[in-house]
């Protein structure tokens, strides 16, 4: 089974060009599936049985892990099992019966604008990591996109005079940003080259050695900023949420934000009620606070 897994995450990362972070998550989800089942003495895929698999999740139930954690378990299995099927190796999916548990949504936590001002206001523009940073923030919260995104661009993917960023992955999406996002990476940009492009990269926002900067390191910028603006339980992903409320409670159709956010399915924007299908680029502009 552990040859199995193995060349299922390599067709994940080389097939199907899966996120770093999706491919540590299956690898994680079914490593704790094969060391089960080993204790039940299952060590091939052939020999996987619903009732084994019935098993195991309710062991992870009675091991304290939350619903959302044993249904993406439950979800890295069905993938698992259709791979198998795919290739050949089982005839029938043992997880085809399982159903994941009911999930309890929790509103998303938003920031209100005036305290979204008061973040975006703490960077020191009197510095180069002040300038470099604002940029980061206003782009984040203008765009709200995710932490990944965010790091992975690159000055390609830019457009100041048409105020749009360009976001890769299994869809590619257009995203505008509003005048003081622009403002403030034109001020970046007239220090990058000087102040951090010390490799020659071509990564949008580097770190003070010249290289891309990192998810740890965007995520400790941001926490010492809402420490300086007294606020609490500020990520990046609170601001990513915090950008999609601002446009619906600005008249944004939930479609719309849902095409500039990247989700997938609908559902995934549930707080919100669609209205209407505009441009996307159109209510952007209309319902955004920093246009």
């Amino acid at each position: 089974m552990e040859r199995d897994i193995y060349e299922f995450i390599t067709y994940l990362r080389e097939v199907k060009d899966a996120s770093q972070n999706t491919i540590q998550a299956y690898q994680n989800d079914l490593k704790k599936l094969h060391l089960y089942l080993e204790k039940q003495n299952i060590t091939t895929v052939t020999k996987i049985s619903e009732t084994s698999l019935n098993s195991y999740v309710l062991s992870l139930e009675k091991e304290g892990y939350s619903p959302a954690s044993v249904s993406r378990n439950i979800s890295s299995m069905k993938a698992f099992f259709l791979y198998l099927i795919k290739q050949g190796k089982i005839n029938k999916d043992p997880s085809e019966r399982l159903k994941p548990p009911k999930i309890t949504r929790k509103a998303t936590e938003t920031i209100d604008v005036n305290d979204m001002d008061r973040l975006l206001q703490q960077p020191d523009r009197n510095t180069a990591k002040g300038i470099r940073d604002r940029a980061m923030l206003e782009l984040l919260y203008a765009t709200g996109i995710k932490v990944t995104e965010l790091i992975s661009l690159k000055l390609s993917d830019i457009n100041l005079r048409m105020k749009y960023i360009t976001c890769e992955g299994k869809k590619e999406r257009n995203i505008p940003f509003g005048r003081p996002a622009k403002e403030a990476l034109e001020e970046y940009m007239a220090i990058r080259e000087k102040d951090f492009n010390k490799l020659d990269n071509d990564y949008l926002f580097l770190n003070v050695s010249g290289d891309r900067l990192s998810r740890q390191g965007f995520w400790k910028i941001i926490k010492g900023y809402a420490e300086a603006a007294g606020m609490e339980g500020i990520n990046p992903n609170r601001i990513r949420q915090t950008f999609a409320k601002h446009l619906i409670e600005n008249g944004a159709d939930l479609e719309s934000v849902r095409e500039l956010m990247g989700h997938n399915d609908i559902m995934t924007t549930q707080q919100y009620l669609s209205r209407s299908h505009k441009n996307s680029r159109e209510v952007y502009l209309k319902t955004h606070p920093r246009v």
